[in-house]
């Protein structure tokens, strides 16, 4: 089942998520939503501290991108629970083609109604460094100052829920996450694999609907775009920089 609903994500899988993040969401060339979720374990043997987390249990992090309908569409499992969501993503398997460019993201091309072209990227919230192919929010204490950046702000958080509200979908339907997992990790591992090909079976069949219901209604809010704590914001490159700019103008030229 993994093959079918939770594949290697081709050029077209990035496309029909863009499409729809754009329909959705009125995000335009956004192609997935990032985020870690701590899944609770007891503690390991031999591990130290590893594993333990800002929450204050013993933990693994699902790292997931998810499209625009609750799917997910690539997924990291395994993580210390102690490191923070850039870190995991940064190490991961999965981050690491992003950087070198080996994830057939699709090329790039002008936001609605601009001339420029322009990168197709990942949301996700503060956790995450700002890159040319992943945008995150706007520090707080600049965009409250900031109409245009506010505007930036509250239009990412309304379409980053999603990948909250996916975990949200994910827990409901598979209750073993209300306790802590017993398993060895590498289990563990393929308990919380098995659950996200799962998951994207019962989306595609949409036998899950009223689990969708479950979920808090947007709230598009200033505030809602931070999850974690802040952090220092890390160095990003001039390309980075430049590709937020034109999701600026963009949202605020509407």
């Amino acid at each position: 089942m993994e093959n079918i609903y939770l594949p290697e994500p081709t050029t077209e899988i990035w496309e029909q998520s863009a499409k729809g993040f754009e329909d959705v969401w009125q995000f335009p060339n956004c192609i997935g939503s990032i985020d870690g979720k701590h899944i609770t374990i007891k503690c390991p043997n031999k591990t130290g501290s590893n594993h333990f987390c800002y929450l204050n249990k013993f933990s693994i992090v699902l790292m997931a991108i998810v499209g625009p309908d609750y799917r997910f569409i690539c997924v990291d499992i395994g993580g210390y629970g102690k490191n923070s969501d850039g870190g995991i993503f940064d190490s991961s398997n999965m981050g690491q083609r992003f950087e070198a460019g080996l994830m057939n993201i699709p090329k790039d091309k002008p936001l609605p109604g601009q001339n420029e072209s322009c990168s197709h990227v990942l949301i996700g919230d503060e956790a995450f460094a700002l890159k040319p192919y992943l945008m995150r929010p706007f520090p707080y204490r600049q965009s409250r100052l900031n109409p245009r950046k506010e505007n930036y702000n509250i239009r990412l958080c309304k379409a980053r829920r999603v990948v909250e509200n996916a975990f949200g979908i994910l827990v409901q339907k598979w209750r073993i996450f209300f306790r802590p997992i017993a398993t060895k990790v590498e289990t563990t591992i393929l308990i919380v694999k098995t659950a996200c090909v799962l998951h994207n079976f019962l989306r595609a069949k949409q036998c899950d609907n009223q689990y969708c219901e479950l979920q808090p209604p947007d709230q598009p809010s200033q505030q809602s775009a931070f999850t974690h704590m802040e952090t220092d914001p890390k160095r990003a490159t001039n390309l980075a920089f430049s590709t937020r700019e034109k999701f600026v103008d963009f949202f605020n030229a509407q």
